[in-house]
C-alpha cells in the first residue's frame, strides 16, 4: 500500500505579494501584478510588461552579505522555503537528516547572473567576471541552498523541464516519500528571467502579449482576443511529508497530495500538440494514479498562459479526458493575474489549489470579456466562485513538450 503524503508547509513570492494568504487575498480581488517592465532596452522591445516581484526585500531571512552571493531566483527560494518550513512547525534538529530531502525546479535558473557578468566580460574583460558565477547561475543552486539552510541530506537535486519544472519536482517528491525513501521534502519550483535577453527573444519569437497600454489585462488566458504570455518571476514552495509522521507530531496539514502523471509530446520544440493528447495522458495518468475517476475532479488551475494555440490545445486536453464532466469543472488560470513566472509557476498554482480547497473558492480567470468559441468550458470568468471542493488538479506544460500534472484534495484521515 502506497504511504499517503500531505501538504504541512506552504510559501510564495509573486508578483502580487510575498505571503500566502496576501497573494490569495489579491487574487480573489481579481488583482493584477502586471506593470511596465524596467529592463534595459525595453523601449525597443515587442513586449514591454511583465510581473515583477516589487518592493523585494530579503531581511529577515538572508544575511545581507549572503543575498548578494546568490542569484535572484535563490533568493525568492530560500524566502519561500523559509516560509513553507515555518509554516510546518517542523524542527529540523530532531529530523533526521538523510529521511529529509529537497527537489526543486527552475526552467532556466540564475539569467540575471549570466547577464551581469555576461556584460561584465564583453565591457570590462575577463578579469572582472565574479569568482561566484558559476554557483550563482547553476539551476541547481536554489536547491542545494535550501538543503544547507536546513542540513537536509536525503535527495537533494533540480528538475528542468521549461515551464513544467516545479510540478516534475512536486512529483518526484512525492514518489520519493511514497516509497519510503525520506519522510519529508522540501518541493517546488523558483524563476528570475526577467531580463533584457528573455524579453527580447520570447518577444521575437512572438510568445509575449504585446497589449502594452494595458498592463493588466494583457493576460487573459481563453479569451478570445488573447495574444501571448507575461513573462513573471516567482516562487512557489512546499513542504511534503508523509502522514503518519505528520500526525504524529500534530502538525497542521493543509491538503493530500494525491496523484501524478507526466507525459512528452515528442512534437514540436516549442508548441503543443494541437491534439492535445500529451496533456490529455498527463492528465489521465494523475488520476490514475491516485486511484480516482475524472469525475471525483472538482477544480483544475489550468496551464492557461494566454497564448492562441496553447488555452486551445489545453481545452481540447481537458474534454478528451474528462469527456461531459468537462463541463460542470470548474477551470480557471491565475496566471490571468500572476503571468507566467516560467519553471516556477507549477509551484505557485498548487499552492493557490490547496487554498482553494480549503476556502472552498475557485479563484478567477480575469481579462475573459469575449468568449473564444473553441474554448466553451467554465473558466470562472472574472470573479472568484464559491463550490465545495474536494479534489483539485494543477497542469503545467512547457516547451520541449513537457506535459506534468498533479492531484491535490483535502485531507481526511
Amino acid at each position: 500500500m502506497k504511504r499517503r503524503v500531505v501538504v504541512t508547509g506552504m510559501g510564495i513570492v509573486s508578483p502580487l505579494a510575498c505571503k500566502v494568504d496576501e497573494c490569495w487575498r489579491k487574487i480573489l480581488a481579481g488583482d493584477s501584478g502586471i506593470v511596465d517592465s524596467s529592463v534595459e532596452q525595453v523601449d525597443r522591445m515587442r513586449a514591454r510588461i511583465a510581473g515583477h516581484v516589487l518592493n523585494w526585500d530579503t531581511t529577515g531571512y538572508i544575511e545581507h552579505r549572503e543575498a548578494k552571493r546568490i542569484d535572484r531566483f535563490t533568493q525568492f527560494a530560500i524566502v519561500a522555503g523559509t516560509d513553507a518550513v515555518n509554516d510546518t512547525g517542523l524542527d529540523f534538529e530532531n529530523l533526521n537528516p538523510w529521511r529529509g530531502g529537497v527537489i526543486m525546479g527552475s526552467g532556466i535558473g540564475g539569467l540575471i547572473t549570466i547577464h551581469e557578468q555576461m556584460s561584465k566580460l564583453i565591457l570590462k574583460g575577463p578579469e572582472r567576471v565574479s569568482p561566484l558565477t558559476i554557483p550563482k547561475l547553476m539551476l541547481n543552486a536554489a536547491g542545494g541552498n535550501l538543503s544547507i539552510k536546513y542540513g537536509l541530506r536525503g535527495p537533494n537535486y533540480s528538475v528542468a523541464t521549461a515551464c513544467a519544472s516545479a510540478t516534475n519536482a512536486m512529483g518526484n517528491a512525492l514518489e520519493a516519500i511514497r516509497e519510503n525513501v525520506i519522510d519529508v521534502c522540501i518541493t517546488g519550483g523558483s524563476e528570475a528571467a526577467i531580463t533584457p535577453i528573455a524579453m527580447a527573444a520570447f518577444g521575437n519569437m512572438r510568445a509575449l502579449s504585446e497589449r502594452n497600454d494595458e498592463p493588466g489585462k494583457a493576460s487573459r488566458p481563453f479569451d478570445k482576443n488573447r495574444d501571448g504570455f507575461v513573462l513573471a518571476e516567482g516562487a512557489g514552495i512546499m513542504v511534503f511529508e508523509e502522514m503518519e509522521h505528520a500526525l504524529k507530531r500534530g502538525a497542521t496539514i493543509h491538503g493530500e497530495v494525491l496523484g501524478f502523471g507526466a507525459t512528452g509530446d515528442a512534437g514540436h520544440i516549442t508548441q503543443p500538440s494541437e491534439s492535445g493528447e500529451g496533456a490529455a495522458e498527463a492528465m489521465r495518468l494523475a488520476i490514475e494514479d491516485a486511484g480516482m475517476q475524472p469525475e471525483q475532479v472538482d477544480y483544475i488551475n489550468a496551464h492557461g498562459t494566454s497564448t492562441p494555440l496553447g488555452d486551445k490545445a489545453e481545452t481540447i486536453a481537458m474534454k478528451k479526458v474528462f469527456g461531459d464532466h468537462a463541463y460542470k469543472l470548474a477551470v480557471s488560470s491565475t496566471k490571468s493575474m500572476l503571468g507566467h513566472s516560467l519553471g516556477a509557476s507549477g509551484g505557485i498554482e498548487a499552492v493557490l489549489c490547496v487554498k482553494a480547497i480549503n476556502e472552498n473558492l475557485v479563484p478567477p480567470t480575469v481579462n475573459l470579456e469575449t468568449p473564444d468559441p473553441e474554448c466553451d468550458l467554465d473558466y470562472t470568468p472574472n470573479v472568484p466562485q464559491a463550490r465545495e471542493l474536494n479534489v483539485t488538479m494543477s497542469n503545467s506544460f512547457g516547451f520541449g513538450g513537457h506535459n506534468a500534472s498533479i492531484l491535490i484534495g483535502r485531507f481526511t484521515p
